[in-house]
């Protein structure tokens, strides 16, 4: 898939998780079904699509959306009907590691596949 494709679902889902995370309570959204493993798939895609979107670039890509779920708390603290909970920043942190994690694991299995 070309990088601009990659680019533009990244600023999307970017996009969808910052009008999810800042919706009334009170609005239908799919979900999880439990707010933690919300915040944690969101930030495990957002990881894999930044990783893809620019590629070389993972440390800055994972510290720049753990900026951005502190950013999303902070701005829920303003936010009616929602509140600040650091345990959600913990969630996406752990998503971020979790793709992460998955991300070297698949480097290694592909040199493991590779080599001889």
């Amino acid at each position: 898939m070309p990088l601009r494709v990659w680019r533009l679902s990244f600023g999307i889902c970017v996009l969808a998780v910052l009008v999810l995370a800042l919706m009334p309570t009170d609005v239908p959204v799919p979900n999880t079904g439990w707010d933690k493993s919300n915040h944690l798939l969101a930030f495990s895609v957002m990881a894999l699509l930044g990783r893809r979107a620019y590629p070389g670039r993972t440390l800055t890509v994972l510290a720049g959306l753990l900026a951005y779920g502190a950013l999303i708390e902070v701005l829920q603290s303003f936010t009616p009907n929602r509140s600040a909970d650091w345990h959600d920043l913990v969630a996406d942190a752990v998503g971020l590691a979790l793709r992460w994690g998955a991300g070297k694991l698949s480097q290694a299995l592909s040199r493991l596949r590779a080599s001889p």
